[in-house]
């Protein structure tokens, strides 16, 4: 039998926070559900992700091939995504008049192009639902008393009989969660892009290639897909999933590092190959307005070639055979000094929280104390970019809604 006039606290208005809120909600009407919020606006991280479009979730429909994208949390998610996962978002919010769209490189945003839809879509359903949203609430800590929790805020005192934690990275809200016996893996940053002095890409911001692989030195950590070059250094898809792959290891080296750039994903030999069949076919083209690469802009084919110690005026039929040797190494493995470290976009994300080895992940609650949940970010659990934490958010959110009510 469902108890009557149960009281759900959820403390934190982001994605994870709302959706538990919402699906508990409409689950069971007799519940009352209360969202507090510390800041004067929810949905912040909804409001800017995806340059302010809302990467919803991404396309990607099988649970074992969408836990590959979880550098942690890929094993804890498997039998979640099983309950809820890209199709059911999707269908989610399409039955709330929320259309959505895939895009090219398989990201999902609303067809407005604007996150306000999804933003306008989850607090009119947590409106209609009955969800209470209290703005301004700094959570202060959290008592367990007897078999209820004891909210107590800057300026409120709030009895539970089931609490959710949907703080995201939240320094604060990880301590107070110590205090009730959970352990805290260390945060540190993920999603990163690399901070590089070089005067091979000095002058390229803006140049990008679509396939390029990363190696981080001295480490099995390697990432591929398009690379971007930036004002302070390199980013794109295999900079930002080696930077969440490897977020631990390369906080460990204090962000200083080599990495091995391949710009176009070919062997050593493939290149070499090339570039000599280049020599016998076009002898007298000059070099440096003559790739025998198109996936290469020709800015970064120039610098190259100059690294190479080949001049912008050479004939391709003067290219000695330690000249080519060497243009095969710039394409292929040239070494970049990593020093440091930028954030992407506004999309902060951290590895570490709450230890997964304490959630029971069929209902997202804590093994500790029953009536105790966590969602999203506030657990040790990340993606790499595209949407990925979202549907994490989404998942979570939906299991311990369901769970609580």
């Amino acid at each position: 039998m469902i108890q009557i006039n149960m009281r759900i606290v959820i403390i934190g208005g982001g994605a994870a926070g709302f959706f538990a809120a919402i699906t508990a909600a409409e689950n069971n009407p007799d519940v009352e559900v209360i969202i507090l919020e510390k800041g004067k606006n929810v949905l912040q991280k909804v409001k800017i992700s995806g340059g302010g479009r809302c990467n919803v979730t991404h396309a990607c429909f099988t649970p074992r091939e969408l836990v590959e994208y979880y550098p942690r949390g890929k094993k804890e998610l498997l039998g979640p995504f099983h309950q809820f996962m890209t199709g059911d978002t999707m269908e989610w919010f399409d039955s709330r008049g929320v259309e959505l769209k895939i895009e090219e490189d398989n990201r999902i945003f609303p067809v407005s192009n604007s996150s306000q839809s999804i933003i306008d879509c989850l607090v009119q359903s947590a409106e209609n639902a009955g969800v209470k949203v209290w703005l301004n609430q700094n959570v202060q800590s959290v008592n367990l008393k007897e078999n209820q929790f004891e909210i107590i805020t800057g300026t409120d005192t709030i009895i539970a009989d089931k609490l959710l934690i949907a703080a995201g990275s939240n320094p604060k809200i990880w301590a107070l969660t110590e205090t009730l016996g959970h352990t805290i893996i260390p945060p540190v940053p993920s999603l990163f892009t690399f901070n590089i002095n070089d005067k091979r890409i000095k002058e390229l911001p803006g140049i990008s290639v679509p396939n390029a692989t990363v190696k981080v030195s001295k480490t099995k950590l390697e990432g591929s897909g398009p690379l971007l070059i930036t004002h302070w250094g390199m980013s794109g898809p295999a900079i930002l999933k080696m930077s969440a792959f490897g977020a631990r290891i390369l906080a460990d080296k204090n962000y200083q590092f080599n990495i091995e750039v391949n710009w176009l994903s070919k062997s050593e030999d493939w290149v070499l190959k090339i570039l000599n069949r280049t020599k016998e076919e076009h002898p007298k083209k000059q070099v440096a307005i003559n790739s025998p690469f198109t996936d290469l802009p020709k800015r970064l084919w120039e610098k190259l070639v100059l690294s190479s110690g080949i001049e912008l005026d050479s004939r391709w039929v003067n290219l000695s055979k330690a000249q080519l040797q060497n243009l095969a190494n710039q394409i292929t493995k040239g070494v970049f000094n990593a020093n440091g470290k930028s954030t992407f976009k506004d999309e902060f994300v951290t590895a570490g929280g709450v230890h997964l080895k304490e959630i029971d992940f069929k209902r997202f609650e804590s093994k500790l104390h029953k009536n105790l949940f966590f969602a999203g970010e506030v657990l040790d659990i990340d993606a790499v970019t595209g949407g990925f934490n979202f549907q994490n958010a989404w998942t979570g959110g939906f299991i311990a809604g369901n769970a609580m009510s």
